[in-house]
This record gives C-alpha cells, structure tokens and sequence, in this order.
C-alpha cells in the first residue's frame, strides 16, 4: 500500500508555499516562478472560475500549449473540485468537437495559436466560454483574456467547497484513438497521486532535481511525471515551449542544471546522431533520462549509454488508463528490450484471452492492477467492462515476464500478424530494422490479403543524410541473415517521412490506410517518395 501525504493537488502547492515560499518551482523562459506565486496565481484563477459558476464535479477543456499558463490553469480547475481535461493541441475542430461534448465541458481555456479551430467551439458545443491564455483584444463575456485574471488587483475569494478528497475525479485522458473516436480515461487524484508516490519511492527524487518539459504537456505522461510528480515533491520545473529549435533546450539543460531528462525514441535518436558541443558533454547534469511513448531499439539504448556516461537511460511503459505509468527500469538494475518492473505496489500478470495466468516467459495480455487503475471510461460502459475487470485492466498489449519481474512489450495485440496460423509480432522485425544505422524509422503491419490471410509489410524512413540507402531487395537480404522467411515483409515502402502522433509513435493504423487507399505505391528499387 502506498502512504500519501496529500489528498488532492491543491494541498500540495499549499504546503509548498508555506514550507518553502521562494525555492524556484517554474523557470520559464528568463522568468522565475516562485512556490508562493504559483499559488497565489492558482487562487486568484480559481476564484474567478467560482465567480463564473464552474462547481465541484464540471468539467474544464485545455486546449493550452506548453507554458506555466497550461499548470495554472490545470491546478486552478481541480482546486475547487471540477474535472481537468487535457485536450492534444494537434488535433482539429471536429476533434476538439467531439471530445468536448463528450465531456461535457461547461468552460474551455485555449492558446490564441489555436483560434481558428477552437473559438468555433462556442457554437457548437455546450460550453459557455473561452478563457485566451495569451493577451486578447476582443474582450466579451464568451472571450475572457487570462493574464486580466491573473494581473488582477482583485483579491481572490477563497473556494466555498474544500472537500475535494483523493477518491474524488481530477482529471480525463482521451486515449488517441487508434480504433475509432478517442474514449475519456476517467481519473482521480488516488490514480494520479499513486503513479507520483510510486515513482518516488524507485528513483528517490529530492528537492534539488530539476525536471525539463519540452514535450507536450497535454499528453499523460509529460502531465504526471514531468509536470505534477516535481510539484508533489517539491522539485523545479523548467519549461520549453517549444521542442524547436532543439538547441534551445539542449540550453535550457546546461544553464538551469536540469537532472531528469524526459524523451521519445525520436528524440534520443536525433540526440545520437547530433553533434553535441563539447561543453555540453563536459558540464550537463542529467542524472535520469527517461524513454516512453514507443519502444526503444537495443542498439540506440547500448549507443546512447556509450555516449552520455554521465546519466541512466532509461526505457519505461505505460498507458493513460493507468495513469500513465506501470513499469519502469531502475538505476540499479536494468536489463535491455525491457520496460523494467512493475512500480512500487502495481501488480502485473500476463494472461491468456481467458484471462487466465500463464507461466513465467510465456506470451500473453498484460494486464495491471493497483491504484493506478482509471475509474473508467466517460460515457463507455461497454468499452470499461471489457477493459476493467475486477481492478485490473487490460492493457491490449502483449508481453511476457522474467523470474526477476522484468516486463518485456512483445508487441500490441491489436497489431499481432497471423500468417498462415503462425504468430508474427511486429516488434521482432522493426527491431532487426532499426539495426541498420541508415534507418531513422520503421513500422511492421499485417494486411488482410485476397485470401483472408495478413501479409507482413514493413515502413521504412531513411535519415536524412543517407546517401545510399539499401532498396527493397537489399532490405530483405539483410533481413533473411536474421529472421525467419515467414517473418521476412512481403512489400516493403519508403517513405521521407511516417506519419508519427505527438510524441513520435508511429500511426500504424494511418499505414494501414494508406495501403487500402492505395495511396502508396510499391516499390522494388531505390525510390524513396
């Protein structure tokens, strides 16, 4: 069982303020945010949403790019008990549409470099308002400007309702949607706080980490252990707003003394082939670099380590349905192509479809059980019966475990190719790709053929500096000295670029697309397109 210290967020950034009032919590950009302002700017925010009528239990879209004004306001909606919700920035108006009115949303907050999908939003969906979090001109009772709320001289009003417990909701993840319209993971502080105590007791975070957030802050992972796990336990953040130019946050790194590096597979691969200045490898602090979102190649993994000695990459796993995260390696032991053990207090069983146990090494579904598990989906209780069964969900992912509790991704179920009866899992081969220095990015999917069978095809993104790339028979030549033939691709595509979701996962289900489109064409020599 975990011990939590607060039940909610509120009473975090409170004791905080009281405890520690000047330590630096937010450096953005040449500003510096102090434990005393963040809280002061959080009362005055939630005070004004009071005014407007947001009670206990509404929900509050952020559509909010990465800036101290996403972690305000994200704080300011659970003070007084309403339902934060997160909202991917990438998407468009019938995106934001849809998950609007599926929440429900009485008030949305939006970025101005948002307007023209969002201030649409007013007429049709159910909310009332847009708070600008960037200086807006055209005031009016549907379009408040945020930093009026914030520079206010107005003394905030202290919230009427402070019974905002651990068990009560705090925020909704909208998964991406890889099958169908995006689905509401529900979740409350217990299953957020528990991802953060979890995490604490693996790696031993203290007052004088400083985390780097560059990625966006609407996705889970950047949300609950970039942003909200450094406020819980009193840490610094510092804020990138943007992941371009990348030089700048290898700057932001150097100068702030950041010690905790969160990245995507893409990201530590352009940190692999970049050429780091000398003074950064000589002076950069980085004790954790820690690799989500996507699996991580053996090979970046052994090259990275060669590389920056210094700091411990680590490759963890997870999914918002648990908060996010379920496993990670530790410092003091690791093991490669894993995602590490279960967090202090989850439990992870592999089962068959019967959701019966299997035997130690052997394939099945993952599926966890803790305080991390969500309460559901919104509005899906079909979709939550069959993913939350007796406390423990079903991730959808296939993997197995060691005798030492080591998780292993073998792949996503939902991806699993079956030719002629055999098992292929997409994994195993991208896996053998990315052994190729010349190959930025791979991706491996079965389509339903003529005969109802899946054949395999492989994606391959060259990198860019690639001057003679191996064509489609050179590929499966490479491949037939490491697989077996009924894992070698039939067809084989080059693209300049794969379609990749926020954080760099590939979007298989876009290839899938494509192919029945026939949008691509098959190539058997050197032709990238």
């Amino acid at each position: 069982m975990l011990n939590y210290d607060h039940n909610n967020f509120y009473e975090t950034i409170t004791h905080n303020a009281k405890e520690h009032p000047n330590q630096t919590v937010l450096f953005s950009d040449d500003q510096k945010i102090s434990n005393l302002d963040l809280k002061r700017r959080v009362d005055k925010l939630s005070s004004f949403l009071c005014k407007f009528g947001i009670k206990k239990g509404d929900t509050v879209g952020l559509i909010i790019a990465n800036g101290e004004e996403f972690i305000v306001s994200f704080l300011a909606v659970t003070k007084i008990g309403a339902v934060s919700v997160p909202i991917n920035t990438f998407l468009k108006h019938e995106e934001f549409e849809h998950i609007l009115n599926d929440c429900g949303a009485r008030l949305l907050f939006s970025s101005l470099s948002y307007e023209k999908e969002t201030k649409k939003l007013l007429y049709s969906t159910k909310i009332e308002a847009i708070i600008w979090t960037d200086s807006y001109t055209h005031v009016d009772s549907k379009n408040i400007d945020y930093n009026s709320i914030i520079n206010s001289k107005e003394e905030f009003c202290e919230v009427g309702d402070s019974s905002v417990g651990i068990d009560d909701l705090a925020c909704i993840i909208y998964t991406s949607g890889t099958t169908g319209k995006p689905k509401g993971a529900v979740l409350s502080y217990r299953n957020m706080l528990s991802n953060m105590v979890a995490a604490k007791i693996a790696f031993e975070f203290t007052k004088k980490d400083r985390f780097i957030v560059y990625l966006p802050m609407f996705h889970s992972f950047t949300l609950t252990i970039m942003v909200l796990l450094p406020i819980y336990f009193g840490c610094s953040i510092v804020l990138v707003r943007s992941v371009f130019p990348f030089s700048n946050i290898l700057k932001q790194t150097l100068l702030k003394r950041v010690t905790v590096f969160l990245g995507v597979p893409t990201i530590y691969n352009a940190l692999l082939k970049a050429k780091i200045p000398w003074y950064f490898m000589w002076f950069y602090k980085i004790r954790l670099f820690i690799s989500g979102s996507a699996p991580l190649s053996e090979k970046s993994l052994i090259d990275f380590g060669k590389k920056f000695k210094r700091g411990k990459l680590l490759e963890g796993y997870g999914l918002s349905e648990c908060s996010p995260a379920v496993a990670v390696n530790r410092v003091e032991k690791q093991k490669p192509l894993s995602v590490g053990m279960a967090l202090p207090s989850y439990e992870i069983k592999i089962v068959d479809d019967e959701m019966i146990e299997l035997p130690l090494g052997e394939v099945g579904e993952i599926i966890v059980k803790g305080d991390c598990a969500m309460q559901g989906y919104l509005n899906r209780p079909e979709a939550t019966a069959e993913t939350l069964i007796n406390g423990w969900v079903r991730t959808g992912d296939l993997g197995k475990l060691d005798e030492d509790g080591f998780l292993f991704i073998v792949d996503r179920k939902k991806d699993l190719i079956i030719s002629k009866g055999i098992n292929i899992y997409p994994r195993e081969i991208e896996e053998v790709l990315y052994m190729l220095d010349d190959i930025n990015t791979a991706a491996v999917i079965g389509i339903k053929n003529d005969i109802g069978d899946e054949d395999v095809i492989a994606f391959i993104e060259y990198k860019d500096d690639v001057k003679n790339p191996l064509d489609e028979i050179g590929v499966k030549r490479y491949l037939k000295k490491h697989l077996a033939n009924f894992k070698i691709p039939k067809h084989i595509y080059f693209s300049k670029e794969l379609p990749k979701n926020a954080t760099g996962k590939v979007l298989k289900r876009v290839l899938k697309e494509q192919v029945a489109n026939m949008d691509i064409k098959h190539v058997s020599d050197n032709d990238i397109f």
